[in-house]
């Protein structure tokens, strides 16, 4: 164990040495004629070897697809990873009867694999059955051939590994994403890391579901945005190159989750907030002199070799057609032109997908979990599961642990943590608003979560669609949130370009406690890395279904064959007892056990009717456990003895009733 720390430990000290390598370039420098406090961010002088910054991405890769393989099948799949295996196999959950028992290898035969299955039949059971594009489906439908099936059943840990592989794809994306917007190899290689510990990042990557594939589809958008605001600045054509493939990015996005287009209502919200700018900046007074550089006596008003608006003038030789005409004609110019060409381009690639939505009809029953109650203080629930899910993107200790003794330490570290870690990352990124360079993109970036934040609550408590219950929509906005993260944390990496607070010993710190620049940007990242551990040990972000000890608690309680009965009205619901059928299947402890999804559409009496029809056809002795059984009991099964389920523990996922039928 000692060999292992010390092992480790020299690892991190070559990782530190790298990115201070790495980092050289980043070296303020003050400027002779603008006084000590204005400097200029980027020192291109001095650059690392050319090896430093791919070998340093490597690490943050290595890192981060270690931290998604870890425990990848440990956690039981719950109902939308099943919802992702079955259409991924070209499946339908339209085999799995009703209303009458059945064997757990009936229940899971969706689960297994259909070579005479084909992507048209992918397509079609989505877009008939289901709510979601089929693009990643497809994708997995393709991905899952290479793995052989684990006990007859679909490779779970097939399933999960794709996206895992793609969010650890993530890292370098986002590091380009961090680098292009701020120019800097330091901000690009910060947010890499803080991509490959994220603990909402490793949540995400270890889920057979879409999430990673629609993130980076986000980042690469999002690239393209910053790519756009550069040219907006400069007044000048956004090449068709990224024009296209910005459509293209965007169609991809559509494609992989409805949701994307929030990320798109952002990115329309931030280019309305630069036209604004533009056109405020764009016909002042003080246009033609800054556009000269001086002001009255032939002084020079900006020595820096930057501008000091955030919008750089045009040529003086446009500047009198640009006070002749009407300023709304830059809305036509050359980079808008372009953008709008964008704009128009995913317009088309989304309103292909309304024929699909309309389609089904059953899609409400499929998003009735996420229209809460707005009762009391239920309106302030929305609030703190949208603060809980910012946190976790940094930060996640076990505080979802049972026991009081893990829970209470835990919640005082992350508080302490957070009472550190918030002032210096909002100084930083006060920091980077003085910077000229960097303004716009702080801007922008923030401009995209605010927005993104803004549409959420307008979901929520106007058209009470609570999209905050759901912490995994918030993809939408996390890669602004990483790269945010690491342009503040690039000022932390120099002390000297915050005010700094000179400690007892002499040594410079920023904050509180007497932690200099790079010890902190040190201590945000191991929370990151300890909190994506506390994710893979399912300590943080749990399963909503713990199946597993569902069917530990049967077998600890019912020596005789057992029905299984819950109440149907979509497939998540045949995915809850999935979860049950798979483990028992796994266990291979029970004795007949038997299923029963009693259908319920708008009578809850036909669930009851279908329970006491299979009751009377069943030899005794069995144990029935009614589980999520919505519906009034069986009058057979009150001729059962009734067991005592307040002495059982409580399972995540399953409420349950247990009746000893003799």
């Amino acid at each position: 164990m000692r060999v292992i720390f010390q092992g480790a430990f020299y690892f991190y000290k070559q990782i530190i040495s790298l990115l201070s390598a790495s980092a050289t370039h980043f070296q303020p420098l003050a400027d002779k004629n603008s006084g000590s406090q204005r400097k200029h961010w980027h020192n291109w002088h001095r650059l690392p070897p050319s090896w430093v910054n791919p070998l340093l991405i490597l690490v943050w890769l290595i890192v981060g697809i270690s931290l998604r393989l870890i425990n990848l099948t440990a956690k039981p799949p719950w109902t939308d990873e099943f919802a992702t295996l079955v259409f991924s196999l070209g499946n339908t959950f339209l085999s799995v009867p009703l209303d009458r028992a059945i064997a757990p290898d009936i229940l899971l035969q969706p689960l297994q694999l259909n070579p005479a299955a084909s992507i048209g039949d992918v397509i079609h059971n989505l877009a008939t059955q289901d709510s979601h594009p089929p693009l990643y489906f497809v994708l997995a439908y393709l991905w899952m051939k290479l793995f052989p099936s684990d006990g007859g059943l679909v490779s779970l840990f097939g399933a999960r590994l794709l996206p895992a592989i793609i969010g650890a794809a993530s890292i370098p994306c986002v590091y380009v994403l961090g680098r292009v917007a701020f120019r800097s190899r330091l901000v690009g290689h910060l947010t890499a890391a803080m991509m490959a510990v994220s603990p909402y990042g490793v949540f995400l990557a270890q889920e057979a579901r879409h999430y990673t594939l629609a993130i980076l589809w986000v980042i690469g958008s999002l690239t393209c945005l910053v790519i756009a605001t550069r040219h907006i600045q400069n007044r000048t054509p956004l090449p068709i190159w990224v024009a296209l493939f910005w459509i293209g990015i965007n169609a991809l996005g559509i494609a992989t989750h409805y949701f994307f287009t929030l990320t798109l209502c952002t990115e329309v919200v931030v280019l309305i907030f630069l036209a604004w700018l533009q056109l405020q900046t764009s016909s002042s007074p003080s246009e033609l002199a800054r556009v000269k550089g001086k002001g009255e006596g032939g002084k020079v008003l900006n020595p820096l070799p930057f501008t000091l608006s955030p919008f750089p003038s045009p040529h003086p030789a446009f500047l009198g057609w640009q006070t002749t005409s009407s300023k709304f004609s830059l809305l036509f110019s050359p980079p808008w032109r372009r953008i709008y060409a964008v704009a128009i381009g995913t317009c088309v690639a989304g309103l292909i997908w309304i024929p699909t939505l309309l389609e089904n009809e059953n899609r409400g029953a499929l998003t009735e979990w996420i229209r809460g109650s707005r009762v009391g203080l239920d309106w302030l629930s929305p609030i703190f599961q949208a603060l809980g899910t910012l946190i976790a993107m940094i930060s996640l200790l076990p505080v979802e642990s049972s026991q009081a003794l893990v829970v209470i330490p835990s919640g005082v570290v992350m508080l302490t943590f957070f009472i550190w870690a918030v002032p210096i990352l909002l100084r930083g990124i006060k920091i980077q608003l003085q910077q000229p360079e960097s303004r716009m993109m702080i801007q922008v970036l923030a401009g995209v979560v605010i927005s993104a934040i803004a549409i959420f609550f307008i979901f929520t408590y106007f058209l009470g669609i609570d999209l905050t219950r759901g912490a995994r929509y918030n993809f939408v906005y996390f890669p602004a949130i990483v790269v945010l993260l690491g342009a503040s944390l690039a000022v932390c990496w120099h002390p000297l370009q915050i005010e700094t607070e000179q400690g007892k010993n002499g040594i410079t710190s920023i904050g509180k406690w007497g932690i200099n620049g790079k010890k902190a940007v040190m201590l945000i990242w191991l929370m990151g890395f300890f909190s994506a551990v506390t994710v893979i040990c399912n300590l943080g972000y749990q399963k909503y279904y713990r199946p597993d000890l569902f069917v530990q608690l049967i077998q600890q309680t019912s020596p005789t064959p057992v029905l299984i009965a819950t109440t149907h009205k979509t497939y998540v619901h045949t995915g809850e007892m999935m979860g049950v059928a798979r483990e028992i299947k796994r266990a291979n402890s029970l004795q007949n056990p038997l299923f029963l999804l009693a259908h319920q559409d708008r009578d809850p009496n036909a669930s009851t009717i279908a329970l006491e029809n299979t009751l009377k056809q069943l030899p005794r002795p069995f144990d029935l456990w009614l589980v999520n059984f919505h519906a009034p009991v069986a009058e057979t099964a009150k001729t059962c003895v009734t067991s005592d389920t307040q002495s059982l523990p409580p399972v995540d996922g399953y409420e349950y009733e247990l009746y000893h039928c003799q």
